[in-house]
């Protein structure tokens, strides 16, 4: 025996001879694990190829962060309040089956995919406002803070410290005190800064409820992934009016400004009318379901009569336990279903190869397919798992943009200049399968022609990747994103 076997069966009690044996039993038990829960298959193949090389390592991640649970707990309760949650929206399709008639046709096999397995229906007479000043928008919601008059529900995955977004927090105090009925969602693990500062007890204080969505408990990491976020941004005031978008609760001069990439870039719209009353379902199925005093879903507040508005929209909610893929599905259709213009803008990007098919066949049949993406990520394995894609979206014809303004942090689809789809939602594997994600359908010229509007703004700032500069980037270069896209799948 080799004095290192020696060494190591003195500290371990075990023979250097039995490593492999252990390497090769794990990997198998890894394996059948793997076939048993039919993952997909590059999900698989990247895990089982972290196992392999590291055994030990790869199966403890894999304990954290590998499935999707959220704990039996919280599975049962969300099965239970799912069913109660199928009647009212059941109800819904009903109420406004009529509203159909006046999809456009581009529109109407998107919009049936978007409200099967127990979705929300497209509504007629909404009012809708497109804003992309970030400051201007904290304002906007001190004011609908001040000017609310019975209930004010929120829920971010981020309520950052600090600048104008504890000017909304001050608005809100102030709201519950003259009677006003708030509530507070928020993502455990986004906003964890704010539920360790004094903002929680202030706001109880002031009568405000608030919900830590998700919380991490350690301990039970093998019960609950730790990473399903609660990627959400909604912002519901008197079940009427309703903001949702890609940002945050935060003030841009003052959010990761350590992070090198500038401030963040968002846009948000504010939609007026009876589809704010499917945010309000939303939120309080969330609220439901996140708050350990609560066992059942109820009915909540009958919508609004419709605005003078002539807006088509619906709301449009997925996660990782309920409508279950639903969402790859309505991105993969409305790749799809262009046919002259298709145009995505996404701070992080990171899909699949499905997807990766799709935007190549889009561009290979005629559709002028472009994709924005921040020149400068906060994350540094995301921009390098997403420049390893370039090469073959390009040689199929897709346009590549860089924006250089900031990180540009907008989420959006905009098909044919007809359909828009905008809110929360990345287009990357977590987005897709692990959050809890939000958005907005909308079937309208006028907006569809403001969001093009944004976008050439945002063109404006960008760098177009050139084909062939691209080629001729160092090797070592694409060597790490090809490294970095060994791990996309989990990313």
């Amino acid at each position: 025996m080799s004095v290192l076997n020696y060494l190591l069966g003195s500290i371990f009690g075990f023979s250097l001879i039995w490593v492999p044996i252990a390497h090769a039993i794990i990997v198998l038990l890894f394996g059948f694990r793997m076939i048993s829960v039919r993952r997909p298959v590059a999900v698989a193949i990247a895990w089982f190829l972290i196992v392999v090389m590291f055994p030990l390592v790869g199966v403890s991640l894999y304990i954290l962060i590998g499935e999707r649970p959220v704990g039996r707990r919280l599975t049962r309760k969300i099965i239970r309040m799912d069913k109660e949650y199928a009647a009212i929206t059941e109800d819904m399709r009903k109420r406004y089956s009529a509203d159909k008639q006046q999809l456009p046709v581009e529109g109407r096999a998107l919009s049936l995919l978007a409200e099967s397995k127990n979705g929300s229906p497209v509504i007629a007479g909404n009012q809708i406002a497109l804003f992309t000043n970030s400051l201007e928008i904290l304002q906007d919601f001190i004011d609908e803070i001040n000017q609310a008059k019975n209930t004010l529900h929120l829920e971010f995955y981020i309520w950052a410290l600090g600048g104008d977004a504890d000017r909304v927090g001050e608005a809100l105090i102030a709201a519950a005190k003259r009677g006003v009925a708030c509530r507070v969602l928020l993502d455990s693990l986004g906003s964890k800064d704010w539920f360790k500062s004094s903002w929680p007890n202030r706001f109880r204080g002031a009568g405000i409820e608030v919900t830590e969505a998700l919380p991490i408990q350690i301990g039970r990491f093998q019960f609950r992934r730790a990473d399903l976020r609660l990627h959400r941004k909604i912002f519901v005031i008197d079940n009427s009016i309703v903001w949702t978008g890609s940002m945050n609760l935060v003030d841009p001069r003052t959010f990761k400004q350590d992070s090198g990439v500038g401030e963040w870039v968002d846009a948000m719209v504010r939609i007026e009318g009876p589809v704010a009353s499917q945010f309000e379902l939303t939120f309080s199925f969330d609220w439901s379901v996140d708050n350990p005093k609560i066992t059942h879903f109820n009915a909540v507040a009958p919508a609004p009569t419709p605005v003078e508005g002539q807006v088509l929209a619906q709301e449009f909610s997925s996660g990782p336990v309920y409508r279950d893929d639903i969402l790859y599905q309505v991105l993969l259709s409305a790749i799809m279903d262009a046919r002259e213009e298709l145009t995505i803008t996404t701070p992080y990007f990171g899909p699949d190869d499905g997807l990766i098919q799709a935007l190549m066949a889009a561009a290979g049949r005629g559709v002028k397919v472009t994709l924005i993406v921040p020149k400068l990520n906060d994350s540094t394995l995301v921009a390098w798992s997403s420049r390893s894609f370039y090469t073959d979206l390009m040689s199929a014809g897709v346009n590549i943009a860089e924006f250089h303004g900031g990180l540009l942090h907008t989420k959006s689809l905009l098909i044919d200049g007809r359909v828009a789809i905008f809110g929360s939602v990345n287009f990357d594997q977590r987005s897709l399968r692990l959050n809890f994600e939000i958005s907005l359908i909308v079937y309208n010229l006028e907006f569809c022609s403001k969001l093009q509007a944004l976008i050439e703004s945002y063109l404006a700032q960008s760098d177009m990747v050139d084909p062939v500069a691209w080629a001729k980037r160092p090797h070592w270069r694409v060597l790490l994103e090809n490294a970095a896209h060994l791990a996309s799948p989990l990313l």
